[in-house]
């Protein structure tokens, strides 16, 4: 009798879950989102060799873990691993598929609500498709904005890439004169303490400063709508996007660029500026 009891309960509870899911609305838009190497690396003390704009990831605007039981497998997307680790590789361990997991678990089952995205090679050979049919880093050298030691205003930047392709973009930057504070020989992230030699590169970028009052290009994020058409990024100033993904430090990440602040673009260390 227990045993009918048991089974009773375990069904009614997979119902509820089952309803709850499907309760979810269904995203409407897609963000594309890229990553400066030089900037995220600055950040995380990795050492980047790629000097172009890298996926970050393809995010639903609803949702966020869909389906913890839909678990990423590495094997369905052998075809595309040649492109995945060129493309939208781990920066901090490149040729690690630890990345593309988290990605899977936080976005991908999300995504996968869409028939279009519906497997796990659907959802990241869309990614990749978009990430070069965008070639956000060919758009940019176009109109000859390219990592300098010269900064650029943040309305240049947004102004070309709304006028190439037509949307509004969300750009985001570090702000390292508000981020990052020494005291007392620690170095402190935010409010989190943190091992100096984790941030000594990041330290090195700030030096670059010149006195100035500035923000570091980090992030672009560029929509889509659902049938995979550009659209404008819907956003508000005190939007944030964190770092947490890589970082064991919270209270860090992007936030949207401020219009009134130079942009400093930076070149990959060790890399003559263009």
């Amino acid at each position: 009798m227990k045993s009918w009891a048991l089974v009773v309960l375990l069904c009614l509870g997979y119902g509820l879950l089952t309803s709850s899911l499907q309760a979810r609305p269904m995203w409407s838009n897609l963000i594309l989102t890229h990553h400066w190497p030089s900037t995220f690396c600055s950040v995380q003390h990795c050492h980047s060799t790629f000097d172009y704009w890298t996926l970050h990831g393809l995010w639903p605007n609803l949702g966020q873990e869909c389906n913890s039981s839909w678990h990423f497998n590495e094997t369905l997307i052998q075809d595309l691993l040649p492109d995945m680790n060129k493309s939208w590789p781990d920066l901090k361990k490149p040729g690690s598929s630890k990345f593309w997991k988290y990605e899977w678990q936080k976005h991908g089952t999300c995504a996968a609500k869409a028939e279009s995205l519906n497997s796990q090679h659907k959802y990241f050979d869309k990614a990749l498709e978009l990430y070069h049919k965008l070639d956000l880093d060919g758009v940019l050298k176009s109109v000859n904005i390219v990592p300098s030691e010269t900064y650029y205003m943040f309305d240049h930047i947004e102004g070309s890439l709304i006028n190439l392709y037509k949307v509004k973009p969300k750009i985001q930057c570090n702000f390292p004169e508000v981020s990052c504070f020494i005291l007392n020989s620690s170095m402190y992230f935010g409010e989190i303490q943190t091992n100096y030699n984790k941030l000594k590169s990041f330290i090195a970028l700030i030096s670059h400063s010149k006195g100035e009052n500035f923000q570091i290009l980090g992030q672009i994020e560029i929509c889509f709508n659902s049938d995979f058409q550009l659209d404008d990024c819907v956003h508000d100033e005190t939007d944030t996007v964190t770092l947490t993904d890589f970082l064991n430090v919270k209270g860090t990440g992007f936030r949207v660029c401020d219009h009134s602040k130079p942009v400093y673009y930076p070149p990959l260390k060790g890399k003559p500026s263009m």
